[in-house]
């Protein structure tokens, strides 16, 4: 898969979980409301199983890992076939563990400086992190010196603002407790989270309209 995938995507659920169990049923709630991009952060258990099962379930979708810290999960994700990596933050080693796998890696940042660093480093994408630090103010306002560097802000995203993340120059965006709220997950909530998925898909085609 390429970046144009997650673009296509257009909403990446940053999916953390207290078991395996959770995070499948939390996946499948989302693919029905209509989210089919899935980070499965390093922080649920077993989530190199979960990203195996995940991805067998629901083929339609693109299953990758999240929160990824060192490189020994960078291989593991990969060979459980994730299709994207995601760390939350830029370090060297990291980075060219996780780009050894082939897969497309998001290096994290917030400051010019880290992303400069995360793009010689070879990242696909940045993930802007936390955004909720800065707002779609400030991703528009990295857009002007970075025109070309595909960014996603995670942090601060709701249904209610993906137009303005969008606008501000986001090519998608990430979204954790106001997509998949822990409450929810702890709870087996299923309706919960595929209603706050379909207002997040919505959204996404209210502002591409």
């Amino acid at each position: 898969m390429s970046i144009d995938d997650l673009r296509a995507a257009g909403v990446i659920a940053v999916l953390r979980a207290p078991t395996p169990d959770s995070a499948l049923e939390c996946v499948s709630a989302l693919v029905e409301g209509g989210v089919t991009g899935i980070e499965i952060t390093y922080s649920t258990p077993d989530a190199p199983a979960v990203i195996d099962r995940a991805r067998r379930d629901h083929p339609e979708a693109l299953v990758g890992a999240g929160t990824v810290l060192t490189a020994r999960q960078a291989r593991e994700a990969a060979d459980a076939g994730a299709r994207f990596l995601v760390s939350p933050g830029t370090d060297d080693d990291l980075a060219r563990a996780m780009l050894d796998t082939g897969l497309t890696t998001l290096l994290g940042a917030l400051t010019p400086g880290e992303l400069m660093r995360a793009v010689a480093l070879g990242a696909h994408a940045v993930k802007i992190f936390p955004a909720s630090l800065g707002g779609p103010g400030y991703l528009k306002a990295l857009r002007g010196p970075f025109p070309d560097v595909p960014l996603m802000p995670t942090g601060g995203v709701g249904a209610d603002n993906v137009a303005d993340w969008l606008a501000a120059g986001a090519f998608a965006v990430g979204a954790g407790g106001e997509l998949c709220p822990s409450a929810a997950i702890a709870a087996g909530d299923r309706a919960e989270i595929t209603t706050r998925a379909r207002a997040f898909a919505a959204a996404l085609r209210k502002a591409r309209a």
